[in-house]
């Protein structure tokens, strides 16, 4: 463990760091809130996340599929179909938010924003 003198575990605040990097990402929580609602076409996630435009979203998801948190299908049919589930990982992530979503409800005021 790496503490410095006050207590903090530096390595401790570079992962949680790391993670705030991928889920502060625009559109990150909502793609992943979409998935988690049964979304699994592109068009369903388009649907389901109000604002993001076809580029957006291509970009979201290829970089959530580097991260391991989207699984990208391709379906040999006639038309070609692409299906996007959340991983297990995706899955712990949302899990591991909803303390922190509690604790927003709780103490933020929502003209804060």
């Amino acid at each position: 463990m790496n503490k410095d003198e006050t207590g903090v575990d530096e390595e401790a605040c570079l992962r949680i760091l790391r993670a705030i990097d991928i889920i502060g990402t625009r559109w990150t929580g909502p793609i992943l809130l979409a998935g988690a609602r049964g979304a699994r076409r592109f068009k369903e996630y388009r649907a389901r996340v109000p604002g993001i435009s076809d580029p957006q979203l291509t970009l979201r998801l290829k970089q959530l599929q580097e991260r391991h948190l989207v699984e990208r299908t391709v379906i040999p049919s006639t038309p070609v179909q692409i299906m996007y589930a959340l991983t297990p990982d995706a899955e712990e992530l949302i899990a591991s938010l909803q303390p922190l979503s509690r604790w927003s409800e709780r103490h933020l005021r929502h003209n804060d924003e």
